[in-house]
C-alpha cells in the first residue's frame, strides 16, 4: 500500500508538470481540481494572502508569466511528511526560470534568462490543498536586473543549487522512523541555537554537534550563501543576532510546522519568528527598536547524522515593510532614469 505522503506528492505532480511547460489552462484546471475552494494562499510580500485557487493564479502566477513569457518551473526538492501537530504537508524547493521580457512588480526587464527561487509548502487534508505557504525570492530578481535598491549582501549571491546528493526528487521509499529522526534532529538543533545569546556565548549552540564542517547555508538574496560553520556565522548569524539579540524569546506568538522525509527535514510558519531590531548590523537596517515578525521557510539535508545543506528563505521585503521601508518605492526611484517598457520577445524579434 502506498504511503499517504508519497500519495500527496503524486497528487500535486500534475500541477508541477503544468508549470514546467507553463500551460495556463492546465495550471488553472489543476488548481481548481486540487485546491479546496476556500483554500488560503499565503505568498511573499507584496502578494500577501489570496483566497482560493483562482485568486492565486490571477494575482500571482499570471503576472509572472506576463513578465517571463516562457517561464518554467524546476523543482530540486519535493518532500512530504506529518508535522508535530498531525497535519500533512508537501514541501517543494526550486526555481522559476524564463526570459525576463516585461516588468515584474516594477522590476525592469533584462531580456535575459532570469531565475527566482521558491520554497513552497502545501497542507493537504482529505485529498485537497487547504493551505499554501510560500516565499519567492523577489530580491534575487531585482539583483539580476541591477535594480536592488538596498544594502549589498554579505554572503555569496548566485543561482542556488539543489542537493549535492542528487536525491531531492527521487530517493528510497519513505522510512517513517528515519523521517521522525530527521525532524527531531532539526528541532533539537534549533533549540540549541536559540540558547545563544540569551544563555551564553556561541559555544552553547554546540554547532559541531549538528552541522557538518563542510555545510552550505543557502540564504535568501540580500543575505547570500555561507560555506561552513564559520561562513554561516560571519555572513548571517553574527549580524542577525547582533541586530536582534532577543531571538527565540517570544515563542507564544508563532506556530512552526516541522516534518521529515528520510534524510530531509523542513519547517514552515506564517510567521515562525518574532524579534526586536534593537541594534545595527543586519541588512544595513538602523536599530529601529521595533518588533517584527519573520517568515523563514527552510529545508535541511542530513548526511551521516549531520546537516550538510540548508536552504533558507526569509521574507526580507516584508520585514523591511514592517519597518516602514518601501523597497518597491525605492526601486522605482533607483531606476527612474532607465527606459521603461518591455523587451522585444522573442529576443531579436519585432514584437513587444
Amino acid at each position: 500500500m502506498i504511503d499517504r505522503h508519497e500519495a500527496h506528492k503524486a497528487l500535486l505532480s500534475p500541477l508541477f508538470a503544468a508549470q514546467y511547460d507553463w500551460d495556463r489552462d492546465a495550471i488553472r484546471a489543476a488548481l481548481d481540481r486540487l485546491a479546496a475552494t476556500d483554500a488560503v494562499f499565503h505568498l511573499a510580500h507584496p502578494f500577501g494572502d489570496m483566497a482560493g485557487p483562482a485568486a492565486f493564479h490571477d494575482q500571482a502566477l499570471a503576472p509572472l508569466q506576463a513578465a517571463w513569457p516562457d517561464v518554467e518551473r524546476r523543482d530540486w526538492i519535493v518532500m512530504a511528511g506529518e508535522d508535530e501537530h498531525g497535519a500533512d504537508w508537501v514541501g517543494c524547493a526550486g526555481h522559476f526560470m524564463g526570459t525576463f521580457a516585461s516588468p515584474f512588480l516594477d522590476i525592469p526587464p533584462t531580456g535575459h534568462l532570469a531565475h527566482m527561487r521558491f520554497h513552497e509548502f502545501y497542507r493537504i487534508a482529505d485529498g485537497k490543498i487547504v493551505e499554501y505557504q510560500a516565499l519567492w525570492d523577489i530580491s534575487e530578481v531585482m539583483m539580476q536586473a541591477h535594480a536592488w535598491p538596498m544594502a549589498p549582501s554579505l554572503g555569496r549571491e548566485f543561482c542556488v543549487p539543489g542537493p549535492a546528493s542528487g536525491d531531492g526528487l527521487r530517493r528510497a521509499p519513505r522510512d517513517p522512523d528515519q523521517s521522525r529522526t530527521s525532524r527531531q534532529l532539526i528541532i533539537e538543533m534549533l533549540d540549541h541555537m536559540t540558547r545563544h545569546p540569551a544563555q551564553g556565548g556561541p559555544e552553547v549552540m554546540e554547532m559541531p554537534r549538528f552541522w557538518s564542517e563542510r555545510m552550505n547555508w543557502y540564504g535568501p538574496a540580500g543575505i547570500g550563501t555561507g560555506r561552513g560553520i564559520e561562513g554561516f556565522r560571519h555572513w548571517h548569524q553574527v549580524p542577525f543576532l547582533r541586530a536582534m539579540p532577543d531571538r527565540g524569546q517570544d515563542t507564544d506568538a508563532i506556530t512552526c510546522h516541522f516534518f521529515g522525509d528520510n534524510n530531509y527535514a523542513a519547517v514552515t510558519g506564517w510567521p515562525n519568528m518574532v524579534q526586536t531590531i534593537t541594534h545595527d548590523g543586519w541588512l544595513g537596517i538602523a536599530p529601529a527598536g521595533r518588533k517584527v515578525t519573520i517568515k523563514s521557510l527552510d529545508f535541511w539535508r542530513i548526511e551521516n547524522g549531520l546537516i550538510r545543506e540548508n536552504w533558507v528563505m526569509v521574507d526580507i521585503l516584508d520585514v523591511l515593510s514592517q519597518l516602514g521601508v518601501d523597497v518597491f518605492a525605492r526601486l522605482r526611484e533607483f531606476n527612474k532614469a532607465r527606459v521603461p517598457g518591455s523587451v522585444p520577445y522573442p529576443i531579436g524579434g519585432k514584437g513587444s
